[in-house]
């Protein structure tokens, strides 16, 4: 029984919420143990970081990169290139005195030049000269003669499929292992794309030039040795450091959790546990390339090749090959090869070793148990203190490690693993001050409004004068020829309230469904706007589809009203609403006096909304917005362009249009003549041809939309008979100048 109690005791001083936090810290180790897609996008971001603050600094530069850029292009033609050309380029290449030469493309089939396909192909040949043509060595034959005289290594590419089966009897690299059995643990690709046979026989050396992007695009990691259809094969740039050393055999070094390293005579490369190494890259470096056609013309410069490993690729853009590194969006893929090859030279590679896991794990348990045991003993500074101490440790550590011995270890789990336990401490205690707080509104609501209460406790520091800025989207709306209808319950003022409520009520409503807030009724009008206090990343989206919500909600009202007067009702006088929308930034919050204020938004957009809405009669459309409204939005309603406006006390102009109905409506083969007229017209209108605008306008009033246009074309050809008497000036953008706000 004593036991009993005492460990009743214990289990009330540890709390609940720590033994939840324990079997968090367990859960959070698994994830890390599974290393689930988040936590390595995380951990890799991280290391981008690194790389970004302090990028790999060159002292040498032992690559030289032969560009077939646009120049070479232009100058020798659209690549693939005769082989012949090719061949010469090697033999310039070995006599400027490259160590060795690979080439970052693959040549599979033969050369489509090749004399004897030119014998059978050309008409009007003589039977000599076709004699002559099929005597002559073939193209591919000369490459191959050029490339045996060279130390050369040629591309491959790793497929996704099986394209043929490969020749045994090619040549391929030797390997041999230490330790583990490594192939398990080596990347795979299904197919392999080789050279011709009489070009694979020649070369030196052969690797696969692939490169396998991170989930997101991004290359971090370069694969030293892959598998492809029962052989191993080694990179490109590997396999120029094996023949630059003059190994006949790669070796490979692996335990129980993978390859450790892979080494060719002189040079051992660390890799991670799929003999992929880290690229530690340095900033692009233009100095390194030079261009194909002037290696072919004898123009380069000796010593930018002399002694030095030599990769053909291409930056040429129509070739497309480009990668996104940490450092650069877009570096032509030749250069990732360069940069494993500088980083080996020069020992600057990066590696993230096994153990690490192992380390992070163990710094994650050991943070998570103080947490759990120091957070509710302490208070919120003392802990935070604690946590900006413990995050700089990490931090620090890992920047360490990265600088002074180009490790790789992972601050990240370490730190969110603490911080998810140190969350749930802090949310235990939220949950048993919102009881609290409960017992405090319940006896102040007695004395203040239950929403004053509510926010008064919690967060009284809202209670302030002040605001943000953000985008947002706001609305007004207004009914056109309200006071004709209010004069028509000049006796009835009862009447006229029931009405107000009767079309405020299913207006709001439809703002309040799409995410919108109200602002203010004024009358008969109403201010709304989107993206505040709450997020909304689809604000402007939103307000259009509400601003037609409205104008639905309108129509089945005036129906209702309709049907009332023909059975004795009020007269009816239809209800007909006008709706400006406009995005952009504006200021939000609490504003007013110090003695009262509302949650409002001020700005230059908000100003812009209501001059649109009082331009919906003008131009004879129901909702008009402006131009950020209606870009983020064309691709979800049928949205007509208008106008170009000078919005009085406003400098810049703006773009108007109209919102006319939803998506399926500008599917619509009305629709789409509706907007092919209207872009006529408004392309004749700003290049000053009034005839070929009057005419536009004219074939829209004989189609069948023409109704619903005669408000737009009655103003245009206003506009078109002023400015035919007094024309605008010679630098006229099109803009037209409003006179009336």
């Amino acid at each position: 029984m004593k036991l009993a109690r005492r460990l009743r005791r214990l289990a009330r001083r540890f709390g609940g919420a720590r033994a939840f936090c324990v079997m968090l810290l367990l859960a959070l180790a698994a994830l890390r143990i599974a290393d689930i897609p988040a936590l390595e996008e995380l951990r890799l971001r991280s290391f981008d970081t690194y790389q970004v603050i302090e990028p790999r600094t060159k002292t040498v530069k032992p690559v030289a990169i032969v560009d077939i850029d646009e120049k070479s292009i232009q100058k020798y033609g659209q690549f693939p290139w005769p082989r012949t050309l090719l061949a010469d380029l090697v033999t310039r290449l070995r006599m400027a005195g490259a160590v060795v030469i690979a080439f970052d493309v693959v040549f599979p089939e033969p050369d489509r030049l090749n004399p004897d396909l030119a014998a059978g192909s050309f008409t009007g040949l003589d039977d000599d000269t076709r004699a002559r043509l099929r005597a002559l060595p073939s193209n591919d034959q000369v490459f191959a003669d050029a490339i045996r005289r060279s130390r050369v290594v040629l591309g491959e590419s790793g497929l996704p499929y099986v394209l043929r089966e490969l020749d045994k009897k090619l040549p391929v690299t030797g390997l041999a292992t230490l330790g583990g059995e490594p192939h398990p643990f080596m990347l795979n690709f299904p197919g392999l794309l080789r050279n011709i046979e009489a070009i694979e026989k020649a070369a030196a050396g052969r690797g696969i030039f692939s490169i396998r992007n991170e989930r997101d695009g991004i290359v971090r990691r370069v694969p030293i040795l892959m598998q492809t259809q029962g052989i191993v094969m080694p990179s490109l740039s590997f396999e120029m450091l094996r023949v630059a050393s003059g190994s006949d055999t790669i070796l490979v070094k692996s335990d129980r959790a993978g390859i450790k390293s892979i080494g060719v005579h002189g040079l051992e490369i660390p890799t991670d546990r799929n003999g992929q190494l880290w690229v530690h890259f340095a900033k692009h470096d233009p100095s390194i390339y030079v261009s194909a056609a002037d290696i072919l013309d004898g123009t380069a410069s000796p010593q930018a090749i002399a002694r030095k490993l030599v990769l053909v690729g291409t930056s040429a853009v129509g070739l497309l090959d480009v990668k996104t590194t940490p450092l650069d969006a877009s570096m032509p893929g030749v250069e990732v090869h360069a940069q494993v090859l500088e980083s080996a030279l020069t020992k600057t590679i990066l590696s993230q070793p096994n153990y690490a896991i192992g380390a992070e794990l163990l710094t994650a348990i050991i943070l998570g148990i103080v947490v759990i045991w120091l957070a509710p003993m302490f208070g919120p500074i003392t802990l935070i203190i604690m946590g900006s101490i413990f995050a700089a440790l990490l931090i620090g550590m890992s920047w360490y490690f990265y600088t002074t011995q180009r490790l790789l270890i992972d601050f990240t789990y370490p730190l969110l693993s603490t911080t998810l336990i140190y969350l749930t401490l802090i949310f235990s205690n939220f949950v048993r001050e919102q009881a609290q707080r409960r017992r405090i509104r319940s006896a102040f609501s007695q004395y203040l409004s239950p929403a004053l209460v509510a926010q008064l406790a919690q967060s009284p520091e809202k209670l302030k004068l002040g605001g943000e800025e953000r985008e947002m989207t706001i609305m007004f709306s207004d009914v056109r020829g309200f006071t004709t209808i209010a004069e028509s319950y000049k006796d009835d003022p009862h009447g006229l309230t029931t009405l107000m409520n009767r079309f405020l009520t299913p207006l709001t409503n439809a703002i309040i469904d799409r995410k919108g807030t109200i602002d203010k009724y004024m009358g008969d009008a109403i201010m709304a706007f989107w993206n505040a206090p709450l997020d909304d990343a689809e604000h402007q989206i939103n307000a259009c589809h509400a601003a037609v919500d409205m104008l639905e909600k309108i129509d089945a009202l005036n129906k209702q009203r309709e049907d009332e007067a023909a059975q004795g009702g009020p007269v009816y006088i239809p209800l007909n609403v006008g709706i400006g929308l406009n995005t952009g930034i504006c200021v939000v919050g609490n504003m007013g006096s110090d003695l009262r204020f509302d949650y409002s938004v001020l700005g230059d957009s908000v100003n812009l909304a209501s001059r649109l809405e009082g331009q919906s009669k003008e131009y004879g459309f129901s909702i008009i917005v402006g131009s950020n409204t209606a870009l983020a939005a064309e691709d979800k309603l049928a949205i007509l362009e208008l106008d170009f406006i000078m919005v009085k006390g406003k400098t810049e102009p703006e773009v108007i249009y109209a919102v006319t109905g939803r998506e399926e409506m500008a599917q619509t083969e009305r629709f789409q003549q509706m907007r092919n007229l209207t872009v006529e017209l408004l392309t004749c209108y700003r290049n000053r041809d009034w005839d070929g605008a009057l005419s536009s306008i004219e074939r829209g009033r004989n189609s069948d939309i023409g109704h619903q246009l005669d408000a737009f074309y009655a103003l245009y050809e206003k506009r078109i008979r002023a400015y035919r008497e007094n024309p605008p000036p010679k630098n006229w953008n099109g803009a037209f100048a409003l006179l009336t706000k």
